[in-house]
């Protein structure tokens, strides 16, 4: 495997640099422990993930010959995905500079790319003065929060940004930030930049200095987050984004492309978003998965934010849903059982705290027997299950919906989830709701008189981000009127209210739009 470069021709065995390029990434990244990795935002890009996000970037820079920079070089993952994709986009490699500030870093990088035509520079690169225009940029900057940089480091950078920009970013902005706003003097015109950075600047206050720059200083024009379950990186505590744009200024408005999930090539979702709605809009996460800019004629409902489903239907609440104290009688093994919550009628609170276990801290607390395995390996290795299997075989296995199972005893998956509705009630008046919402910090499931409230991906991102938001989602599922709850829902004789999961996902949830506007 080879590729094109101005100065040096063919570079061949690239396959065999870049073998050897993550072995020593990974004995560098083995060698530092993950707190210090961490404190010093050393996240390292995965290699199919590196050519992603290179290969679309050449796409949109059209000119042939590239001069390239990567501020954070590392061992050098972006600049070994250049020379894989150049040849692929018909360019050719002009120039080359990498600057790395860690020492480990900086000496695997020249032992790797050092005979090639890549000009590495050993320094803090905002601290650099830019020696050469580039037309194109890539790079992971170092995840380094706030708490990390002194007060006396957070003013150099941030003069330093007054200078470049005439932007002066907030004392809790991450080192990243400095990156962005410090690269702006290396960039020739209609230079194109890739940054993969965390998503929260786009939601948070000190994420508006950011923003500004890339609305006014520069041509911004994509937008891509990650799914947060498909994490990118194996050990970083945040989801990523990758955000482009181009070195020109924009007059007029226009439109920015926001997508989400899967690839750059291929994301799930893809929307246009104009560049004045960008600036009205508090929170980016919104886009595309949500659209927060509702018309007249809609109101945000549960349903725009959550997943609804009912709990889990047991088949026999009495013969699977055991006590502690019922399981430890019975002396059957406690890796077979589930926390779950106990009825509404029985849960005195509408907050639920962990023990150290992820297990309801409840004066009872309840399991659920969950098991997955055939009869067979249940009657030849676990025979106290078995016994207690057996038990039910004339009674609980002959109800509907045990003998309408493939095995009478397994159970639906359900997971655990913050956010729970009770299914009835008989709450009376304007201001008494006949449904509770409960707030739950365990890992406990709940049975089917709950209705079990699943954030969409809008409440994943800014739960992840965020974790305290809970209380305030919370607070505003409760301060949802009993009027607009009753009027989805039903009422049976001696007035007792049910509602369904679809109902409730018609609930109008204005204080919850508000919250994330």
């Amino acid at each position: 495997m080879g590729t094109q470069n101005k100065r040096f021709g063919a570079i061949r065995d690239l396959s065999l640099i870049e073998s050897r390029r993550m072995q020593l990434q990974t004995a560098i990244d083995n060698s530092k422990s993950i707190e210090s990795r961490r404190r010093f935002g050393q996240f390292a890009t995965p290699y199919e993930l590196a050519q992603e996000i290179m290969s679309f970037g050449l796409t949109l820079q059209d000119k042939k010959e590239i001069s390239f920079l990567e501020p954070a070089f590392g061992t050098g993952a972006f600049y070994s995905a250049l020379l894989s994709e150049c040849d692929k986009h018909a360019k050719i490699i002009n120039t080359a500079i990498g600057v790395e500030v860690d020492k480990d870093f900086f000496a695997a990088a020249n032992e790797l790319w050092g005979r090639t035509n890549v000009n590495l520079v050993s320094g803090d690169f905002t601290e650099i003065e830019a020696f050469e225009k580039v037309n194109l940029l890539v790079s992971n900057p170092p995840y380094v929060r706030h708490h990390y940089i002194n007060k006396e480091q957070k003013s150099k950078l941030s003069a330093m940004t007054q200078k470049e920009t005439g932007l002066s970013l907030s004392g809790l902005a991450g080192l990243y930030c400095y990156f962005i706003l410090s690269a702006h003097k290396w960039l020739a015109p209609d230079a194109i930049c890739g940054w993969l950075i965390p998503s929260e600047f786009m939601d948070v206050n000190y994420g508006g200095k950011l923003k500004e720059y890339l609305l006014n200083k520069v041509h911004l024009l994509r937008v891509h987050r990650y799914n947060p379950e498909n994490c990118k990186f194996d050990d970083a505590l945040v989801s990523s984004c990758v955000v482009w744009f181009k070195n020109e200024t924009m007059e007029k408005n226009y439109n920015v492309e926001f997508s989400y999930g899967g690839t750059l090539e291929r994301p799930e979702v893809c929307r246009n978003v104009d560049r004045n709605t960008l600036g009205k809009s508090g929170k980016w996460t919104h886009f595309p998965t949500y659209d927060v800019q509702f018309s007249n004629t809609h109101t945000p409902t549960l349903g725009d934010f959550f997943t609804i489903k009912r709990g889990l239907a047991t088949g026999d609440n009495d013969f699977f849903i055991l006590s502690k104290e019922e399981i430890e009688e019975l002396n059957l093994d406690m890796n077979f059982f589930t926390p779950i919550l106990p009825s509404p009628r029985y849960l005195k609170c509408n907050e639920v705290f962990s023990d150290k276990y992820g297990n309801p801290r409840l004066d009872t607390q309840y399991f659920l027997l969950s098991c997955t395995l055939p009869e067979e390996e249940v009657k030849k290795n676990y025979p106290s299950i078995w016994n207690y299997l057996s038990s039910g075989l004339d009674t609980t296995a002959q109800k509907y919906l045990c003998r309408n199972r493939k095995v009478w005893y397994y159970q639906e998956n359900r997971s655990a989830t913050p956010f729970l509705c009770s299914y009835m009630g008989r709450g009376k008046g304007e201001h008494t709701a006949p449904f509770r919402f409960i707030l739950n910090h365990t890992s406990a499931i709940a049975t089917n008189s709950y209705l079990m409230l699943y954030p969409k991906t809008i409440l994943q991102e800014v739960i992840a981000q965020t974790p305290d938001i809970l209380h305030e989602i919370w607070n505003a599922l409760t301060n949802i009127t009993a009027n607009d709850l009753e009027s989805e829902g039903r009422v049976y004789g001696g007035g007792l209210k049910k509602i369904e999961p679809k109902e409730l996902s018609y609930v109008k949830c204005p204080h919850l739009a508000e919250l994330l506007a």
